[in-house]
């Protein structure tokens, strides 16, 4: 069969490693691969081209759900929007195909060596690579982290371990590392190289094993109830005057049904401007929350000064707070390069309130049921190492979206299974309120407790924890995979002057 179809194939079932399916050791495997093909690639070109197509079969596969919102609710032809994801998914293809190229241009300055020297390439620059460019497909143009390979091994993965230690970009490192070691068993087959190499590979995971039980945070205070309300809202109709009414008695009888202290609504749940809002529905609200002694959040869009916020503002026993999004989706909640883009927005989709403002980089935690609660809005929870800035103040995180844009695809499983590296991350609970799915109280070591169903109304009720004390990535962020990434890539640069004897099959 042609290599490229194999990567290709290798990189689509790299998806089955993610939600809903997660298969987590099928990541390894996958990469493994990839990198098996990319020892033998004859040349720098091939092997970027390599990377190219298993990164372009991670993506094709794994962000099809784009489709929904770019044709469903964005009203773009069909045509044009596979053609979008097509080419979105060729763009972060690139990413892959880069670390190809660089690992091949490196192998090359080495001399082409071979024997150990070269298969120890496997465990140390190609994984160093591969992690390098998904970090920093995590970081430029605002960031697209989605599908980062250490994803698959939260939680029930032993590598979940590793993530309160290195954040899932060490966790992804932790993958490559096994893949590398397999395709190098593979290559050595159980020779005593062969049995070393799978020594370290079970010493790894075991590693992890161990990692998990250790207790990097304390619980601080009393258990406190919570309700996390689903209003299941379609998206067709959810910014439909005609559906206002509905919408606001949907969230109403959800609130005055519920009795626990803290109560979370999802993002926008409300879609109306906070001060369009009529006062004594607002009164309402508040009243329940202070005769439950506990506070209300409320996912909603605010005005200030011309601009417009994506919000979640506070009613209840506390002092009214409010947290704006800060990290805002291109084209879905800005546009960037507006004077020479804007026409995508104007012409092609139709996306209402897509022009938002940015809420700051620093803003104060909520003090709201007794606890100092972290807000993140959607697709801020992918960034971990923004999450870390409201720690170790915050006692809990909670998460707000709406993932009714992607229909009932992959997407709110996938957005699910990154709230549990998060909560891995920081050793807090998360709870996640979500306007379809998925909405879900999960543990401080990223076990899901408790979950709706998804695209159905109901409210999600259950017991939270607030958490003190900081992990080591919260402590020390990227800086410490970063810190690895660069050990293994001097160590690489070592091995060029080094002298391995070759084995018998290398002669």
């Amino acid at each position: 069969m042609n290599k490229y179809i194999v990567v290709f194939c290798a990189g689509m079932l790299a998806v089955l490693g993610f939600a809903p399916f997660s298969v987590y050791p099928l990541a390894v495997f996958a990469l493994a691969l990839l990198f098996f093909q990319w020892q033998h690639a004859r040349g720098k070109w091939m092997a970027a081209r390599l990377g190219f197509a298993f990164g372009f079969g991670l993506f094709i596969a794994g962000i099809g759900w784009l489709y929904v919102a770019l044709h469903d609710y964005g009203g773009m032809h069909a045509l044009l929007a596979a053609a979008a994801i097509a080419l979105f998914a060729a763009v972060l293809a690139l990413f892959p195909a880069a670390a190809g190229y660089a690992q091949a241009r490196l192998r090359a300055r080495f001399g082409g060596r071979e024997g150990m020297a070269a298969a120890l390439l496997l465990v140390l620059l190609m994984p160093a690579l591969w992690v390098l460019l998904e970090w920093l497909r995590g970081l430029l143009f605002t960031g697209f982290p989605w599908l980062v390979l250490g994803y698959t091994q939260a939680a029930d993965s032993p590598l979940a371990g590793y993530a309160p230690l290195l954040g899932v970009y060490g966790v992804s490192l932790i993958v490559a590392v096994s893949a590398g070691l397999l395709a190098l068993l593979w290559q050595l087959r159980w020779t005593v190289q062969g049995k070393i190499a799978f020594g370290v590979l079970l010493t790894l995971w075991l590693g992890g094993v161990a990692l998990r039980v250790v207790e990097w945070t304390q619980p601080q205070g009393e258990p406190l109830k919570v309700s996390l309300l689903q209003g299941n809202i379609g998206q067709g109709v959810k910014f439909d005057e005609n559906n206002l009414v509905g919408t606001l008695e949907t969230y109403r009888r959800l609130v005055q049904g519920s009795d626990a202290r803290l109560i979370v609504m999802p993002e926008t749940a409300l879609p109306l401007l906070r001060h369009d809002l009529p006062d004594n529905y607002m009164h309402l609200l508040r009243n329940h929350a202070i005769a439950n002694a506990g506070d209300l959040l409320i996912g909603l869009f605010e005005r200030e000064r011309g601009l417009y916020y994506n919000s979640v503002v506070t009613l209840g026993s506390s002092n009214s707070q409010s947290y704006r999004k800060n990290h805002l989706v291109p084209f879905g909640e800005f546009i960037p390069l507006r004077p020479v883009l804007g026409w995508l927005i104007n012409d092609l989709l139709h996306i209402p309130m897509s022009d938002q403002a940015r809420g700051g980089e620093r803003q104060q935690v909520l003090h709201v049921a007794g606890q100092r609660v972290a807000v993140n809005i959607c697709y801020e929870d992918v960034f971990g190492e923004e999450i870390i800035r409201y720690l170790p103040e915050a006692t809990l995180l909670v998460n707000v979206t709406n993932d009714a844009w992607y229909g009932k695809s992959h997407a709110a499983m996938q957005h699910n299974q990154i709230s549990q590296m998060r909560a891995l991350e920081t050793g807090r609970m998360m709870l996640r309120a979500t306007n379809t799915g998925v909405t879900s109280i999960i543990a401080a070591d990223g076990r899901v407790l408790q979950m709706l169903p998804q695209h159905e109304e109901g409210a999600l009720t259950g017991m939270a924890q607030g958490y003190s004390g900081s992990t080591p990535y919260v402590r020390w962020g990227n800086a410490a995979m970063l810190g690895l990434l660069a050990l293994m890539l001097a160590a690489s640069w070592w091995l060029r002057q080094s002298k391995f004897p070759e084995r018998a099959a290398d002669k």
